[in-house]
């Protein structure tokens, strides 16, 4: 692939926004956000990380986070060996099919600019997956959030490599970064938020099980656990690969930081520290255990077969040209699904599904979209002029499991006590009539005793009501969206 000349600049777009625009005011926030990370060591032997796991929200509601990542830079002698950075994050503005380098020569800050480095952009934008699109970064906060912070530590001896991760498969994501990693010269840094607008108490305990799979390694993360999650399903087995060992620096969000407990966003920070004597290889059997992960209903590759499927099924009744399916095992295997339409408005325009395997997940997914599309008793059959612009999105079930009563039954302030608001989907059930809400609507009702109100309304129940035999089920999700 020819590479564009390099002569233009990337300017800041966020700064007055996002951070201070005013020089000296930004290295004063920085400074606040280092006062308030939490206390930080570097790693084994005095080296900075390897890797870095970052928010990148504005620097009042995730700068302490992301200054305890940062500090253990400012904490490791190593640093001055720092030449390169490879900031990966998230798509918000542009859709972005595989990773997206810079064609432009420098990203500029308040602080002053830093030079792209043309030769390792020139490396990656020969695989297929990386495209040269300032277009891309034009926009992009997920990466500018970051060079405040490595030029406070860095100053001007550093270049960079940033990538915007769109629609990417763990396998091109660790391709690129295999191709970066380089030795002590080279610092990875995943920019990524945790939950977004859960109540303060559900995205604590979201939150907590998302940073728990981050440090087992787990690469089959979802866009609703952390929005940079395709970076992050694509870095972790790589980490992985190279003996990294992760540590949890940070874990707050912003009704810690800013105050506002009523809907909040979740922030962390991580480390990957090579070993005192250098990287281990994981065995072989790590190796392939990662391989296996992406068969998980959260993975990436999965979400996108699956969304295939569904949208196949609809576009094929209606007339509409199809899209390619890619091919994943677990479509042939047993699988409980939803499929949910949402007008280009984003109101509900159906929403079917099964809460248990019966056939194929294939199957499954085929029949619930055109259920959804066209035998939702709430809305009338989907027309031909409103697919433009639909939003399909599958909502893949994990198994059902009972909710335990004591003995004589629950009353209802302890069923809305076992509730986990963000992650349990529920089923209520009692004496032939039945409801589920899958956990996407604790959006809507954070509240669990308004969630269980709701929920009895649906099963055809009175609001108020309650009876000690009410059954209780609750299931998680891994749900994947695209817009037509």
């Amino acid at each position: 692939m020819s590479s564009p000349a390099q002569t233009s600049a990337r300017p800041a777009a966020v700064a007055g926004s996002f951070y201070p625009a005013d020089p000296a005011a930004l290295r004063e926030e920085i400074a606040r956000c280092f006062a308030e990370a939490r206390p930080s060591t570097p790693g084994p032997a005095g080296r900075p990380p390897k890797m870095l796991v970052v928010p990148h929200a504005g620097t009042v509601y995730s700068g302490p986070v992301a200054g305890s990542a940062y500090a253990t830079l400012a904490a490791a002698a190593g640093r001055t060996a720092l030449r390169r950075v490879v900031p990966l994050g998230p798509a918000h503005r542009v859709p972005v099919l595989g990773l997206a380098a810079p064609a432009a020569a420098r990203f500029d800050t308040p602080l002053g600019p830093i030079r792209i480095d043309p030769d390792a952009v020139a490396q990656v934008a020969e695989l297929p997956q990386v495209v040269r699109s300032d277009r891309a970064h034009e926009w992009e906060h997920s990466l500018e959030l970051q060079l405040p912070f490595l030029q406070q530590l860095l100053g001007e001896h550093f270049q960079l490599v940033p990538l915007v991760v769109g629609d990417a498969t763990p396998d091109e994501v660790a391709e690129v970064l295999e191709r970066l990693w380089g030795g002590d010269e080279t610092l990875i840094v995943v920019s990524t938020d945790l939950s977004h607008f859960e109540a303060y108490e559900s995205a604590r305990l979201h939150d907590r099980d998302t940073v728990e799979r981050m440090l087992a390694g787990d690469a089959t993360l979802d866009p609703h656990d952390a929005c940079g999650a395709h970076a992050l399903n694509g870095a972790l087995p790589v980490a992985r690969r190279h003996g990294l060992r992760p540590r949890l620096l940070d874990l707050r969000n912003s009704g810690d930081t800013a105050g506002d407990r009523r809907r909040v966003v979740g922030y962390a920070a991580l480390a990957f520290d090579l070993p005192p004597d250098g990287p281990e290889e994981a065995s072989a059997d790590e190796v392939q255990r990662a391989a296996e992960s992406d068969s998980a209903a959260g993975s990436p590759s999965l979400g996108r077969a699956a969304l295939a499927v569904a949208r196949n099924a609809i576009a094929a009744a209606l007339g509409e040209p199809l899209v390619d399916e890619p091919p994943h095992p677990a479509l042939d295997q047993p699988g409980a699904c939803f499929v949910t339409l949402h007008t280009a408005d984003g109101e509900l325009r159906g929403c079917i599904g099964r809460l248990e395997p019966e056939g194929t997940l294939r199957a499954q997914l085929s029949a619930n979209a055109r259920a959804a599309a066209f035998r939702d008793p709430r809305f009338p059959p989907l027309q031909r002029h409103e697919w433009a612009g639909m939003a399909v999105e599958v909502s893949l079930l994990g198994p059902l499991s009972g909710i335990d009563a004591p003995p004589g039954g629950m009353t209802e302030a302890e069923a809305a006590a076992a509730l986990r608001p963000g992650v349990d989907g529920v089923v209520l059930s009692w004496r032939g009539h039945q409801g589920t809400f899958l956990p996407q609507v604790w959006e809507q009702l954070p509240e669990p005793a308004g969630f269980l109100s709701a929920l009895k309304r649906k099963a055809g129940l009175a609001p108020d009501f309650w009876a000690p035999d009410v059954r209780l089920q609750r299931y998680t999700v891994h749900h994947h969206e695209t817009r037509v």
